[in-house]
């Protein structure tokens, strides 16, 4: 390069939900969420909570961009985030450094923010389950990072093979971490409460001794299946 780029790049301003359109999917699960979407927006399954007992959330993402083995942009973002947000970084795909440990976590916490959702690594585990901050990561290692930069806040990322904007809604469980793009949110909690009545009567049934769905009860009778026995 010609001339150094700043060390970070910050968008600060992007629309947010209210929270309580946020709550109204509160009591769900990330496969109704994912199944709203018809069957996609979660992130990479290799993504977990680095404590499955404190994994659910739901807040609004603040985007972060950090170069490899860096994390000034996740620093920053705290400056950025409001309570009940969630910060989402990509690290280049960096996995040989951690970018967040137990203090980062306790700010995070501190601050009122939801959670940490990292496409890259974490460290601390034993003192991030002490915080009690819902932290999801690609796994742990103890090998530390710079706070060097450069790095980029509040701009598209593509976190966990996801595309992320700001302001999009993150809802997360021990199944992992579901992105609802901020303009599908009223669509989507409309979809998660129809889902969640149809699978609480299958259940029902199920209970009742189900063995089979029925469209598949009617599929297997039908000329579309062919008995060659």
């Amino acid at each position: 390069m010609v001339e150094d780029p700043p060390l970070l790049v910050v968008k600060r301003s992007f629309p947010r939900h209210a929270p309580d359109r946020l709550t109204r999917l509160k009591g769900a699960q990330s496969g109704h969420v994912v199944d709203a979407m018809d069957g996609r927006g979660a992130l990479d399954p290799a993504i977990k909570p680095v404590d499955p007992l404190r994994a659910s959330f739901i807040g609004t993402a603040v985007t972060v961009e950090t170069g490899p083995s860096d994390n000034l942009a996740i620093l920053g973002a705290l400056s950025v985030a409001k309570p009940g947000d969630v910060i989402v970084s990509a690290s280049d795909g960096f996995l040989q450094t951690a970018v967040v440990g137990d203090i980062v976590c306790s700010l995070a916490k501190n601050a009122g923010l939801a959670g940490i959702v990292l496409d890259g690594m974490a460290r601390d585990s034993e003192g991030i389950v002490g915080v009690g901050l819902p932290v999801f990561s690609r796994g742990i290692t103890p090998n530390s990072c710079v706070k060097s930069g450069p790095g980029r806040i509040g701009v598209p990322i593509v976190a966990g093979g996801v595309a992320i904007r700001s302001g999009d809604v993150l809802f997360a469980d021990r199944d992992g971490v579901v992105v609802i793009p901020h303009a599908e949110l009223d669509g989507v909690i409309a979809r998660v409460e129809r889902i969640r009545k149809v699978e609480a009567e299958i259940l029902a049934k199920v209970a009742k001794g189900m063995t089979q769905l029925d469209k598949i009860a009617e599929l297997m009778t039908s000329d579309k299946v062919k008995y060659i026995d």
